[in-house]
């Protein structure tokens, strides 16, 4: 017998349902007729089919028209954030702790998590999109991937550029304090 109901499978089938535009390794993008600008995409986790991804047949168009472009989770929040707020914030979602926040079904703030230089100490990147910053979403996210890596028996470390204004905010609003200024100077200057 199946865990879930018909009634449950069929409902959660049909809102993520659509023509498939991608899909590999539990990972599947359908463009879902039903969507509209207001609410572009949605995000499904199931323990029975991975992430299934619903998008609007105008977000659907878009993303099939990006040459050569693989469609995964990371790169549909990827895409969402400027190239200069990805490289200083560092956050990839396949690192070894990620947790995020979501508005709805989109995702909206991601931190990440590695092991720093083969010691007990996670290096912590945090990226909110431009349209959800000042929400609280990046608080509630660095606060909840530190607790797990003290749980997980790393401490937590917060690296960021201090001429980033709203990254050194959000470490004083998560109560992070200062160790100290890194430079690596370079051959280039």
């Amino acid at each position: 017998m199946p865990p879930f109901s018909p009634e449950i499978t069929d409902f959660w089938n049909a809102s993520f349902g659509g023509d498939v535009l991608a899909s590999a390794d539990r990972f599947t993008v359908t463009v879902n007729p039903d969507l509209d600008e207001d609410s572009p995409a949605m995000v499904l986790h199931t323990a029975e089919n991975g992430v299934i991804v619903a998008l609007s047949p105008a977000l659907g168009a878009a993303l099939s028209s990006a040459a050569g472009q693989v469609l995964t989770e990371a790169t549909l929040f990827q895409g969402s954030a400027s190239e200069e707020d990805l490289d200083a914030a560092y956050v990839e979602l396949d690192h070894w702790l990620v947790y995020g926040a979501f508005d709805g079904d989109r995702l909206v703030c991601a931190a990440s998590m590695y092991p720093w230089q083969e010691r007990q100490i996670a290096d912590l990147g945090v990226l909110t999109l431009v349209s959800d910053r000042g929400k609280g979403h990046a608080r509630k996210v660095v606060r909840a991937i530190s607790r797990a890596a003290l749980e997980k028996g790393y401490q937590p470390q917060y690296r960021c550029q201090l001429d980033n204004h709203a990254s050194v905010a959000l470490a004083g609003a998560v109560g992070v304090t200062l160790f100290g200024q890194w430079e690596a100077p370079s051959e280039d200057g």
